[in-house]
């Protein structure tokens, strides 16, 4: 397979790579970038474990090729707070208590953070609505809803 030449801006480093035409974007990120919370879950798009935003929008890096992202920005759970500076969305998972293995969490933070981008004053069902394309195994979906309207209100009050 021919190799591609692509530049992708990741977490606001800018990365110029190349990538055999069938490369995905989760193997990039996780293999050669090591960015570790973007995690593989079904490879089929289906479980929303693998998401990050690409120019903001919600993707799943599973089935995205990663010549797909040239010239895009992707941002990672790595990309929206930094040690000592968290985002919202992290600091209200914790403290809720929204998560238990973890494993799907980057993924649905990934999502919710969009979400928030776009209506920072979500429902309860807007919230419950976009946690329709993750599978979360663990917990029962209530704390993460509460996490994500915390943070909508924080982000708000700021």
């Amino acid at each position: 397979m021919p190799r591609l030449r692509v530049r992708l801006r990741v977490n606001g480093v800018e990365h110029e790579l190349e990538v055999g035409g069938g490369e995905r974007l989760i193997d990039t990120l996780r293999n050669r970038l090591n960015i570790k919370s973007v995690k593989e879950g079904c490879s089929t798009g289906d479980c929303g474990t693998c998401t990050v935003l690409m120019d903001g929008e919600p993707i799943n890096s599973c089935i995205t090729l990663t010549a797909q992202a040239n010239g895009r920005e992707i941002t990672t759970l790595e990309g929206i707070g930094r040690p000592g500076d968290p985002h919202p969305l992290q600091i209200t998972f914790a403290e809720l208590a929204a998560t238990q293995c973890g494993y799907c969490i980057p993924g649905i933070i990934m999502a919710a953070k969009s979400l928030l981008d776009r209506n920072p004053n979500p429902s309860g069902e807007e919230v419950r609505w976009m946690l329709a394309e993750h599978l979360c195994r663990c917990t029962g979906y209530g704390r993460i809803v509460e996490a994500v309207l915390e943070a909508a209100r924080i982000l708000r009050s700021r």
